[in-house]
């Protein structure tokens, strides 16, 4: 009789741990979720596969359209109509305004502090505001408009001087890469940082391009990586993982190169160097902050400046490299 209990066990366990769940997610009105349950410590990681977008329209097809998956430590919400996805959006907003507090966002985003990582709330309203307004305006991206021009007219002679009347293989990522990261650092800073092969540069110039190129690429790994021990803590407690040292340093490197930067042009500014030129965007803040030193630090322009960067090249770059696929 005692061995049969015994053999029972594991599925009696399972059953009151099933009830038991299913009793605690009514209670808390959670969304539904795979019938298969979550596993101690993976939760439902074991569901997933790459590529990761197929394996959760795989899920969706199968369970819903809305489901609560546990991936690890974290409940993620995998939402696959658009009139949930609408509803999450514009309803409940508020709700999903907040980002969770990923280690990329305690080395890169300045503590939680950045735009793109800060909690909703008061600080992240008005960095928002700064952006938007004294940034971002329609008015402002207007003044920028030669700048993309110039830089599309550099491309497009740059393919010219490389064509020798035959078919020539193009790398397209690589062109447009080097467009969208020089017109945005040319309205960021007025400054280019990829250059062709007949272009002449001063040693110093070389040196910083270098140091920029090599920044953005580490920037690109890191946006790309699926950190685990932002899922499973217990691997960050036991030392597994490098990647906060990792953070640590390129956030360092990146810290380093825009406070030069800033410095560069503040000094500029102070000498009047840029004459009748049209104010690049560090120069509008560092304008508002002889004004509102209290306000505009130092931190927040490089904050901003670096939130800028990753999100206005990375996402170009991949949305202008479909277009040409499709086009």
């Amino acid at each position: 009789m005692m061995e049969a209990f015994y053999l029972y066990m594991p599925l009696i366990f399972f059953a009151i741990s099933a009830i038991t769940d299913y009793f605690l997610r009514k209670l808390q009105n959670l969304p539904p979720r795979p019938w298969l349950p979550p596993l101690p410590i993976i939760g439902h990681l074991y569901l997933l596969k790459r590529p990761l977008h197929k394996s959760l329209a795989k899920i969706s097809a199968k369970y819903g359209p809305v489901q609560l998956l546990q991936i690890g430590s974290r409940r993620v919400l995998v939402v696959s109509s658009p009139s949930a996805a609408e509803e999450c959006l514009t309803k409940n907003d508020i709700v999903f305004a907040n980002r969770p507090r990923f280690l990329a966002g305690k080395y890169l985003g300045y503590n939680y502090a950045s735009l793109v990582y800060a909690p909703y709330g008061d600080h992240w309203r008005n960095l928002r505001r700064v952006t938007m307004v004294e940034i971002l305006s329609s008015h402002r991206l207007r003044e920028f408009e030669t700048i993309r021009a110039d830089e599309v007219r550099l491309m497009i002679r740059k393919l010219y001087r490389s064509w020798s009347g035959e078919a020539v293989e193009v790398q397209v990522n690589s062109v447009l890469v080097d467009l969208t990261l020089n017109a945005v650092m040319r309205m960021v800073s007025g400054k280019r940082y990829y250059y062709g092969k007949d272009d002449i540069l001063t040693d110093e110039e070389k040196e910083k391009a270098r140091r920029f190129q090599e920044i953005v690429e580490e920037v690109f790994r890191a946006m790309s990586t699926s950190h685990i021990g932002d899922y499973l803590p217990v691997l960050r407690w036991l030392g597994v993982s490098k990647l906060e040292k990792q953070l640590m340093a390129l956030q360092a490197k990146r810290d380093l190169f825009m406070q030069e930067l800033v410095e560069e042009i503040r000094c500029s500014m102070e000498n009047n160097y840029e004459g009748k030129q049209k104010r690049n965007m560090i120069q509008v803040l560092l304008a508002l902050q002889q004004t509102e030193p209290e306000c505009y630090t130092d931190e927040m322009i490089r904050s901003i400046m670096l939130t800028i960067l990753a999100g206005g090249t990375h996402t170009s770059i991949c949305t202008l490299e479909w277009q040409c696929l499709f086009y």
